[in-house]
């Protein structure tokens, strides 16, 4: 009951923030939700080892990087991207920090700041129609993937990552997925072919599910369940958004053409 109750807040939550709060107000929730997110997955990556360094600049540069790419006029991330290099080179330089632990929290601005930002492009781009027909996209994606998967799920998709998911819970959430996009798209993308949107409804599933397993990969080897215990009954914020951060510039890069 926790879980249902927690999940439908959200959704409803996410729903009003897409129909109703401006833009300026759409990019302050971005970085809001990239800061949780950033916080959790810095805390991962930590995991296991015996000092800490500080997250702080980093946790600054993913908000950052949000808010930059969010104004659809800021195509350019070259200027966020010099940054991150030089911080990174004075961590492993100046802060004794191993290449790999580094390189890790370098990931973040890209990996979770990047793609929320473009989410909130998105409605700039294309209003509140084009960003709930991605959110929904994906969440038709992960609905079919697994009803699908508890019917007639055989064969393992990535058994070392993620037992449960299989092949046919994957290919389930891509044909529902898909065919959700190409009915529902032209009234949310009037200009879009059917075509461009079955091609795009299937890189959404496919990096949907690649952003799933890597969440999933860096928990495993973290050994821990949940990337927070910030929503009751669904984990953190990292594990609501996993699949969406991946396929995020996809869509976005798709509407930019």
């Amino acid at each position: 009951m926790t879980r249902l109750l927690s999940g439908a807040a959200l959704a409803a939550a996410a729903l009003a923030a897409i129909l109703f709060l401006p833009l300026p107000g759409l990019r302050v929730l971005a970085c809001l939700v990239a800061a949780l997110a950033a916080r959790e997955y810095l805390v991962v990556v930590h995991a296991g080892r015996r000092a800490a360094a500080s997250s702080t600049p980093w946790l600054l540069l993913v908000v950052l990087t949000c808010w930059w790419i969010s104004d659809p006029g800021r195509a350019s991330v070259l200027p966020l991207l010099l940054i991150g290099l030089g911080w990174l080179a004075a961590e492993v330089v100046f802060r004794g920090l191993t290449v790999d632990y580094a390189a890790a929290r370098f990931l973040a601005p890209w990996y979770i700041g990047l793609p929320l930002g473009m989410l909130a492009a998105v409605h700039a781009l294309g209003g509140p129609g084009a960003t709930l027909l991605l959110v929904a996209t994906v969440v038709v994606s992960d609905s079919g993937q697994f009803y699908t998967g508890r019917l007639v799920g055989r064969r393992p998709l990535a058994p070392a990552i993620s037992p449960k998911k299989t092949i046919e819970g994957a290919v389930g959430g891509l044909v529902l997925a898909t065919a959700f996009i190409v009915v529902a798209g032209p009234r949310a993308i009037p200009s879009a072919g059917r075509l461009s949107l079955a091609l795009v409804g299937a890189a959404i599933v496919l990096l949907g599910i690649c952003g799933d397993l890597f969440e999933s990969r860096l928990k495993r080897t973290a050994g821990v369940k949940d990337s927070s215990a910030l929503i009751p009954g669904h984990g953190g914020m990292l594990d609501r958004i996993d699949a969406l951060l991946f396929a995020v510039p996809a869509y976005y890069l798709y509407l930019r053409a």
